[in-house]
């Protein structure tokens, strides 16, 4: 009876089973955090009140940042998840100097729970080339 059943509906099972999948990677590639654009990353900021974390090292925080970015250094950041903890339901747009290490940062986020993680592409850079302006100090 089972076989039958799924026999005559092989087709409609596998288009089920093939959604549930896509939705799944499509889940997992969001929690582990969205790269988005300086552009989209000003959005963000402005229209949803994104927390923006800055993992770079204390001399590249003082150098420049993006305003009201809270600092924590990636090595520092498994450690100091408590700091974060009340911002788990708000978007947190994470960068680096050129985001190569925003990925790891927002995979600890995502693993500890927060729902709405962002990376921005290209890192400090992008908003640099992109002519946004930095808070030194």
């Amino acid at each position: 009876m089972i076989v039958e059943f799924i026999a005559k509906n092989a087709l409609w099972i596998g288009l089920a089973f093939g959604s549930g999948i896509m939705l799944l990677l499509t889940s997992m590639k969001r929690g582990f955090g969205g790269n988005i654009s300086a552009s989209d990353a000003v959005l963000l900021i402005n229209r949803s009140h994104a927390v923006v974390l800055d993992v770079r090292d204390d001399a590249e925080f003082n150098a420049g940042h993006i305003a009201d970015a809270k600092h924590i250094p990636l090595a520092q950041l498994p450690d100091r998840l408590k700091e974060l903890s009340r911002f788990k339901e708000k978007p947190v747009l994470v960068y680096g100097e050129t985001g190569t290490h925003t990925s790891k940062a927002a995979s600890i986020l995502s693993k500890s729970e927060f729902k709405q993680v962002r990376q921005l592409q290209g890192g400090v850079k992008a908003w640099q080339d992109a002519k946004l302006p930095l808070v030194k100090g």
